[in-house]
């Protein structure tokens, strides 16, 4: 079974540019949480890939009032530590969570199947270093029954993503 929308053509065109397309995988299970992921899988949900997106609003210096679309690449077993997002981007600022229709604004994608890959140029992406602990992470493929396994090292390729330990706790 294939499964053929604007969002999942996307990630399997991003995928296939790389030659890792033969790493999508269709689950009979819904893949909406990282648990759901984890059992769908039969893996441990500290190999899931949560892509949640936030907006980090400048609130000092040169980009005072700027808003940056930022993709947190979390591990499945942790929670992002929102309050590090100053520090990692070196600037004073708020962070929000946008609502489903703005999520999808940025990325392209509806919750549920946010994809870390063939995000919009302007998105930040900062990955978990936590997600190093698995030989193969599972992420979201543009929809809630499709996802695809890399290691971290493709992850970070694929995403070219900034690599911290302060993300998440």
């Amino acid at each position: 079974m294939s499964i053929d929308t604007p969002a999942t053509r996307q990630v399997r065109a991003a995928l296939e540019k790389e030659g890792l397309a033969g790493r999508l995988t269709v689950l009979d299970e819904t893949a909406r949480s990282a648990e759901d992921a984890a059992a769908a899988l039969g893996v441990a949900v500290q190999a899931i890939v949560k892509t949640l997106i936030f907006e980090f609003t400048a609130s000092d210096g040169p980009f005072k009032g700027q808003v940056f679309p930022i993709a947190a690449l979390i591990s499945g077993d942790r929670q992002c530590d929102t309050k590090a997002m100053s520090k990692i981007m070196e600037m004073e600022g708020k962070v929000s969570r946008p609502d489903a229709q703005r999520v999808k604004d940025i990325t392209g994608y509806s919750i549920g199947g946010v994809s870390p890959i063939a995000l919009n140029e302007d998105v930040i992406v900062l990955i978990d270093t936590a997600l190093s602990r698995s030989e193969t992470v599972w992420a979201a493929a543009g929809h809630t029954h499709y996802v695809f396994g890399v290691s971290f090292a493709e992850l970070q390729r694929l995403t070219g993503g900034r690599v911290t330990g302060e993300i998440s706790k």
